[in-house]
């Protein structure tokens, strides 16, 4: 496991194009698909403690929200050749699992992760409603071992200024965890 932060793409930075496999449903989810609404981008897996130790909370926060004016997807870009448990079948049973509300997308050709300058899991993009980028950063402050309750509470803040047409402050805490397994 290497310990990595998230990239913290430029706030303002525009959502770039997807076209991927929802592991659950089996149909293709697209960028083009989720206007109108904010967005949020979850890069997860299902091997990393780090995604591991907040899953549970993903998948809170995603029935807290399902009602809101949100899209959200989770994104898998892992090479599934060397990380069998991160093949659409392993990341299927954890959204099972777990109950996730959203469609979980599978990035086998890892393009879109590096369009997003994603660098470990869990990396976390929401874009407001125009879809420019206007929070990348942690969950919240818990992390394996440190004894802090996960709560979401630094996306959730983000989530609700962002749908309350409000801006996010700019002084955003990475997101830590294993880094995104390339190819």
């Amino acid at each position: 496991m290497a310990l990595t932060e998230s990239t913290m793409l430029e706030l303002g930075t525009t959502a770039p194009d997807f076209s991927l496999p929802d592991v659950v449903s089996g149909n293709t989810v697209s960028f083009r698909d989720l206007t109108g609404k904010p967005l949020l981008v979850l890069f997860l897996c299902t091997h990393c403690p780090y995604v591991k130790h907040i899953e549970k909370g993903i998948a809170q926060l995603g029935k807290d929200y399902a009602s809101k004016p949100l899209h959200i997807v989770a994104i898998s870009s892992n090479d599934a050749d060397n990380y069998p448990d991160d093949s659409p079948a392993g990341l299927r049973a954890q959204a099972q699992r777990l109950g996730f509300t959203f469609p979980y997308l599978y990035d086998e050709t890892q393009q879109v992760a590096r369009t997003y300058h994603a660098a470990c899991t869990p990396d976390i993009y929401l874009f407001d409603k125009d879809h420019r980028l206007a929070y990348r950063g942690q969950f919240d402050a818990s992390r394996p071992g440190n004894n802090v309750p996960v709560t979401g509470s630094d996306l959730r803040a983000a989530l609700d200024a962002v749908l309350a047409g409000k801006p996010v402050p700019a002084d955003q805490r990475p997101s830590i965890g294993c880094n995104i397994k390339w190819r």
